[in-house]
């Protein structure tokens, strides 16, 4: 537990994974936020120092998580000129936590060995109880030396650690398990909307299909809060917009039709053109039962 660790991106899910590995007696040396107040209030909680640049965290640290939002977001703090998480990067190693497209991973990682630094997609399959726990699914993706250099940072952190392929690889796994996901949350949100409709009782309808084909996760975790309105976000109606468009273009790329990951992606999508991204997915619901959202 010698490396010091530093943190871009304190968010919900990369400050409980912060706070995860300082429980864990790592030292967590840096964090770094867009918004300046996450990383000034985690550092005060967990005895870090918040970092004013990119380059003050890569200075500080030998291993660098990145929990950020988007594409442009991941390039931009991997930036080849100005403030950048590549200046002085050499001997350093970058895990790469953000759902992105696997063009993107690769591009990261082309511009990090260019700078003398080591590289590795850790997506993550899970949510902020999970980030918190060190219960995270993680899936991984680069160069295996890389990953087995890190194994041990990273299964503390996870409690199903997988090394998938090359980098890039790992991204494709994961845009694959969102859009299943969304897709799962979309059809279970108009089975119990259609349910309502038809004047079933819903509680019994969800156990009903806790106890045969239409059982899934999302039931699990989702049902209920789609029948009782609780759309507290865990993972928001915005990202499963963003991670089905991932999945979505990578059909349109191998030249396959996927009609009902078309159709989720349009539904979430439509969330957040009517300002309803920031709710959770299960929010999908607000479109299916009847007297709520148009």
């Amino acid at each position: 537990m010698n490396e010091k660790i530093g943190f871009v991106g304190v968010g919900r899910m990369g400050g409980n994974m912060a706070r995860r590995l300082k429980d864990c007696g790592y030292q967590v040396v840096a964090v770094y936020d867009a918004q300046s107040g996450h990383s000034r209030d985690l550092a005060v909680e967990i005895g870090s120092t918040a970092c004013a640049t990119l380059a003050e965290v890569t200075a500080k640290s030998d291993v660098i998580f990145t929990v950020v939002t988007d594409d442009a977001a991941q390039l931009a703090v991997f930036a080849e000129a100005g403030d950048s998480l590549l200046n002085n990067a050499r001997g350093k190693t970058f895990v790469n936590c953000a759902t992105l497209t696997p063009k993107t991973h690769v591009e990261v990682e082309r511009r990090a060995q260019k700078a003398g630094a080591a590289n590795l997609e850790g997506c993550m399959a899970s949510s902020i109880p999970q980030a918190r726990n060190g219960t995270l699914y993680l899936m991984c993706g680069g160069e295996q030396s890389t990953f087995e250099k890190v194994r041990p940072l990273l299964e503390k952190l996870s409690s199903a650690l997988r090394y998938i392929g090359p980098v890039g690889s790992a991204a494709q796994v994961k845009a694959l398990v969102n859009m299943v996901m969304n897709c799962n949350t979309a059809a279970l949100a108009e089975g119990l909307g259609l349910g309502q409709a038809l004047g079933l009782d819903l509680d019994m309808l969800r156990e009903v299909f806790a106890q045969t084909g239409a059982n899934s996760q999302v039931l699990k975790t989702d049902g209920e809060d789609m029948q009782h309105r609780a759309h507290d976000c865990y993972f928001s109606a915005a990202h499963a917009a963003k991670d089905s468009g991932i999945a979505y273009q990578l059909a349109l790329d191998c030249d396959l039709k996927l009609p009902l990951a078309k159709a989720t992606k349009e539904q979430y999508d439509r969330m957040v053109s009517l300002g309803l991204g920031g709710l959770d997915k299960s929010g999908i619901a607000e479109l299916t039962f009847k007297g709520r959202h148009a």
